[in-house]
């Protein structure tokens, strides 16, 4: 559809279902899961093993058939660990997966389709044993990873700085610096002396922001209407 056609009181309950479905179902999964995190489509977002912790105010977009994935492994001289700071965003299909530990500061950024492993999960002359070639991963705060970029084992990621799309990472990323390719390396440099907007920004006042996208949503949708929603979901045209 070319626009939304639900009714406001429709996407209300929309909105409820949502924090109830994440507070009751996924919020026991997690270590710690912080206030107020705004969850699309709850039900796509695979959260396996222990140890995984993620701050306030998090942001994370699933669709059925691009699942946002965060697994820990726990075995034999294995316990994975990853911890999320607050104000991260994190888009569909990206897969976060620690034998060792990963650490994510406050304000990271991930675009779809990015992956962070500590581990190379085979020896290179050992490939029946798993899990011994690991190496913690750590990005400072306000870090941007691309669409489709690869971070490996032992990688830090200084604060401020951006892997562009498609680069594959292997070696640390000094902070405030740019970097693109496979294997990644640095492009440009940021300055960091210029102001920066982070995305704890948005949340400096919780509740007039939450207010505001309340506000906008009834400015929109409250003249939609729930026999229109019906037709055009079972009756759609090529102008809806």
């Amino acid at each position: 559809m070319r626009e939304e056609h639900r009714p406001y009181f429709l996407k209300r309950l929309h909105i409820r279902w949502t924090e109830f479905y994440v507070d009751h179902f996924l919020r026991p999964q997690f270590e710690h899961l912080g206030k107020k995190p705004q969850i699309v489509s709850p039900r796509n977002l695979e959260i396996n093993g222990y140890n995984i912790s993620i701050g306030d105010y998090v942001n994370i977009l699933n669709g059925p058939d691009n699942k946002v994935r965060i697994t820990t492994w726990r075995g034999k001289g294995m316990n994975g660990r990853i911890k999320i700071g607050s104000y991260c965003l994190i888009s569909p299909g990206t897969n976060i997966t620690a034998a060792d530990e990963i650490i994510i500061g406050d304000n990271c950024m991930f675009a779809a389709n990015c992956y962070i492993a500590d581990s190379d999960w085979h020896g290179i002359y050992n490939r029946i044993r798993p899990f011994r070639c690991t190496k913690s991963v750590e990005l400072k705060d306000n870090v941007w990873v691309g669409h489709g970029a690869k971070i490996c084992k032992g990688v830090t990621i200084g604060e401020n700085s951006i892997v562009a799309a498609g680069a594959i990472v292997t070696k640390d990323v000094p902070a405030n610096t740019i970097v693109a390719g496979n294997p990644a390396k640095p492009v440009k440099e940021i300055n960091p002396d210029r102001r920066m907007l982070k995305r704890e920004r948005m949340y400096e006042n919780p509740d007039h922001y939450f207010e505001n996208q309340d506000n906008l949503d009834k400015f929109f949708l409250t003249k939609n209407t729930l026999w229109n929603w019906i037709r055009v979901t079972l009756f759609p045209r090529n102008t809806d």
